[in-house]
Formats: C-alpha cells, structure tokens, sequence
C-alpha cells in the first residue's frame, strides 16, 4: 500500500466534499502515471462540474473543456500531440447527457484517447438533481418522491450503450471499498497501457459515493455502503471489453 502521495497530486488542501470519490479517482491515476513514468507527459482535459476541481489536485497539464466536451477536447489534443497520453475526466451527468453525442462518437470513431467517468449518479455541483445514472425509486432534488421509470425511462448504462462497438477497452470499478479501489487501479492501468499501445477507445466508469446528495440522508461512511449494496447491484464492476484481451 502506498503511504506517500504521487508527485502529481498536491494534498496542501481540498474542494472535493468530505466522502467524495473524485478524490480517490484522482489520486489512482496520479499513481498510476507515476508509476509509469508518464507524469511529465500526460495531458488531461477536465468538465465544468465537479471534475474541475482536479484543475488543483493534480499537476499534470490540464485543459478546462466546455460542460459535457473533455473527450472531444482530448481527441483534438491527440491528433497535434501524438507522443503524448491523453485522458478526459469527466462526471456521468455531462458524459451521458449534455455530452451523450461526444462519448458515443469517440466510441464509433475508436478514437485513441482514455475517458475516465465518475459515476455518483447525481448531478453533485448544482445542487444533487436527478442525472441519466439516478436508480429507479432514488429521490434528488428534481425527484422528490424518488425516479419514475414510466415517466423518465431506465437508467443510463454505458456498458449497453458502447459495449458491443469495436473499442480497445471498456470496464466498469468502484471507490466504495478497499477491495474495489485496488481493482479499478487495475482498471486504470490498463487503459492507459492500452492507450500507450494506441489500439483506441479505452473507457473506465467508476462508481463513486456523493454525500452531499442531502435527499439521500447518509453519512459518508453509508454513502460508500450505497455504492457496494445498491448502486454496484445495478452497475456491474467489471472488465466488458478488452481488445485483444482474455475476456
């Protein structure tokens, strides 16, 4: 277990709110870069929302895209910069919904960039509305008496969406428990391996725990304990494509 933070990651102070998950998920790929000694190299692109906090997290190179653009931002940065990785952050309400365009046609077009989407299933800056990921019966601020399927539909599955698309990689990890961190780290390994190879598309969704959804009513600690027993029930953690690959 690594006790000392990656260079890339400035701990003095933190935006994210108290049991947040973003700060996990950037801290794994700062180890991650790190340990493949891609620190100086890599360059990400950051949404508007919650993921913009990073912008004082981490050291990398980072471009602020506009809402819902990070991956069609690092597509553009790929083709100028070839020698470079390229990661797009983003949260799942600008992925699937503003940005729904953007993900599928990176997806169709395989285009060599590393998309990494945090799914809390709300939208966490604004306030804790229902988001495309928001679980049937979950109550937020714009469903009050909890999400209706026969008014808004099921909820957004990227794995459904793109899995079947000729991609390099495409998985599913969590930040909910000790367990689940180590595997997404695998996760993140992985498509950053793959990228460096440029076989494509390589796309990691990570279940995260948002506290501050105050609709929930939850502690931190209950939160991360959603996201093992409910959401992570929903959203199956996983490896679904892996070009290539065993699977």
């Amino acid at each position: 277990m690594k006790i000392k933070a990656p260079e890339s990651i400035s701990f003095a102070e933190t935006s994210f709110c108290p049991g947040c998950g973003h700060g996990i998920v950037a801290r794994l790929i700062g180890e991650v870069a790190e340990e493949m000694g891609l620190t100086e190299k890599l360059l990400t692109t950051i949404d508007v929302a919650c993921s913009s906090l990073n912008i004082d997290t981490w050291r990398f190179d980072t471009i602020m895209a506009a809402h819902g653009r990070p991956i069609p931002t690092a597509t553009g940065i790929k083709k100028v910069r070839k020698e470079n990785p390229v990661l797009a952050y983003i949260g799942d309400g600008a992925a699937y919904s503003i940005g729904i365009s953007e993900t599928m046609y990176g997806a169709i077009r395989n285009d060599n960039v590393m998309v990494i989407v945090v799914n809390n299933g709300v939208y966490g800056m604004t306030g804790g509305q229902m988001a495309p990921t928001t679980l049937e019966g979950q109550k937020t601020t714009s469903s009050k008496a909890g999400r209706d399927l026969s008014k808004t539909g099921n909820p957004f599955d990227i794995v459904k969406a793109i899995g079947q698309f000729d991609i390099a990689y495409l998985a599913r990890g969590s930040v909910g428990n000790a367990s689940d961190i180590r595997k997404t780290k695998k996760y993140i390994r992985k498509a950053f391996e793959k990228h460096m190879n440029n076989e494509g598309y390589c796309l990691v969704e990570i279940l995260s725990p948002c506290p501050t959804n105050v609709n929930l009513g939850m502690t931190p600690v209950k939160c991360a304990e959603r996201v093992d027993t409910v959401m992570a029930d929903y959203y199956k953690t996983g490896e679904y494509v892996d070009k290539g690959g065993n699977i």
